[in-house]
């Protein structure tokens, strides 16, 4: 899905990103999104997944798609490198998601090697690491890897959750439509290959887009490209290559009941090409966006309710890189 944008080398890439959003913010942009920072390190140029660290202020996490190292990368909000993990023992073969969870006072990353785009995969991994103590450059053993297939043959999932508190895996499937809500226990035991439980199918997912100027993006516009839950587990969102849609629920609620109402929807920005990376801020009062590109935008969204008309939260307007949460600089 390649915009004019994306055809452009490099250098003239960041400088023409830099002049739009420029523009687009003197036009009014809607307070959805906000321009947070730009991603222009070269080593992340296919950007698939990303968490908010639940440990230290400030800090996203991030990985790129197949082809390329098994490296879980630190950055800020602003979009600058500030560590890498390299991640030993596992066999990177289509990392997709990832999320950030807290389980007794200790705080993980797990990361979803669940990409199929030929539907040939009979098994798939869900690694989970700990957050370092530290933000430096380190070498890191998962403490755990969850082998796992789907019920009924093959499928492509990109956006995986962890609900912490309910003990759950959440996974949904990318190309089936309606999406398919998936889930699996967080603690399942190694060394065995557990079947994902279908618990529902999400509602109100857009189609295709008829009038998208590229008729690549047209077909898979309303495709399932990442998922999170909000840090007080109130929220799942749920990101397609255009929109972002939340499904809010009740105390004691389940998700599958969840997804099953209409959710509410925001467009993505146009200068947001393949996104495919969507992680809430560790205190829950928005969520960073960026996708498959590079220099890729990283956009701060602020999911604001319909009547809400207030300004949404600017990272760095007031000395701050997300909102106001003490970010990382």
């Amino acid at each position: 899905m390649l915009s004019a944008m994306q055809c452009a080398p490099p250098s003239c890439r960041l400088l023409l990103l830099v002049v739009v959003l420029a523009l687009a913010a003197c036009g009014g942009q809607a307070p959805f999104a906000r321009l947070a920072g730009v991603i222009v390190n070269g080593e992340l140029r296919e950007l698939s997944g990303m968490a908010a660290s639940r440990q230290h202020d400030g800090v996203l996490w991030v990985h790129n798609d197949g082809g390329h190292a098994p490296v879980v990368y630190a950055i800020s909000p602003r979009g600058r490198v500030l560590a890498r993990l390299h991640v030993d023992g596992v066999t990177k073969t289509d990392w997709e998601d990832m999320a950030a969870f807290e389980q007794d006072g200790r705080h993980y990353l797990l990361i979803a090697d669940t990409g199929d785009n030929g539907g040939l995969r009979r098994t798939l991994q869900l690694h989970v690491i700990e957050e370092p103590a530290a933000i430096a450059d380190a070498r890191v053993h998962p403490l755990r890897t969850l082998t796992f297939r789907w019920p009924d043959g093959p499928r492509d999932c990109e956006a995986v959750a962890v609900d912490a508190a309910a003990g759950r895996i959440l996974l949904v499937s990318k190309k089936q439509r309606p999406p398919e809500l998936f889930s699996l226990p967080l603690d399942a035991p190694p060394g065995e290959v557990h079947v994902a439980r279908l618990l529902g199918h999400l509602q109100g997912v857009p189609g295709p887009a008829p009038s998208a100027p590229d008729p690549r993006l047209a077909k898979v516009a309303g495709q399932v490209t990442a998922a999170d839950i909000s840090p007080d587990g109130r929220e799942l969102a749920v990101m397609t290559y255009r929109d972002v849609l939340f499904y809010p629920r009740a105390a004691g609620e389940e998700w599958a009941t969840a997804v099953a109402r209409p959710p509410r929807s925001h467009r993505l920005p146009t200068l947001l090409p393949q996104a495919e990376a969507l992680a809430w801020s560790a205190g829950g009062s928005g969520l960073f966006a960026t996708g498959e590109f590079s220099p890729a935008p990283l956009f701060w969204l602020r999911p604001a309710e319909p009547d809400d008309d207030t300004v949404a939260d600017d990272p760095g307007s007031d000395g701050h890189e997300n909102g106001g949460e003490n970010p990382r600089g």
